[in-house]
């Protein structure tokens, strides 16, 4: 008997969306039947933030985000690689791809590379 043909996508959906993205986008391709349920709204409502709507609406400039995706997916890995600026402009927004979390970042931030070495000057 496989699992498959016995739970309806729905189900399988509501089970796929108790895991994590990463887990669902490696079901998805594990069969025709896993795919259906875990690139369905409903999984992707569960990974992304549960106040998303609010955060985008009160974006800076992506206010039209919600709307201008096919899929709750594809929104959710569009804010994976790119940040919105929110808070009148001070914070940029950036989720998590394995997780969903979302990162607060101020937008004068600059990344800058720390070299950490075994010499103690390193250190200062």
């Amino acid at each position: 008997m496989d699992i498959t043909d016995t739970l309806p996508t729905e189900c399988m959906s509501h089970i796929i969306s108790l895991t994590t993205p990463r887990d669902a986008c490696r079901l998805s391709v594990a069969c025709r039947v896993f795919k259906s349920a875990a690139d369905s709204d409903s999984v992707w409502e569960k990974f992304l933030p549960s106040d998303y709507k609010e955060i985008i609406s009160s974006s800076v400039s992506n206010s039209s985000l919600i709307t201008s995706f096919s899929s709750k997916k594809d929104l959710y890995f569009h804010l994976c690689h790119n940040s919105i600026i929110i808070n009148g402009g001070t914070l940029r927004l950036v989720l998590e791809k394995e997780s969903g979390k979302k990162y607060y970042i101020p937008v004068g931030v600059v990344q800058r590379f720390i070299p950490w070495g075994d010499i103690p000057d390193d250190w200062i």
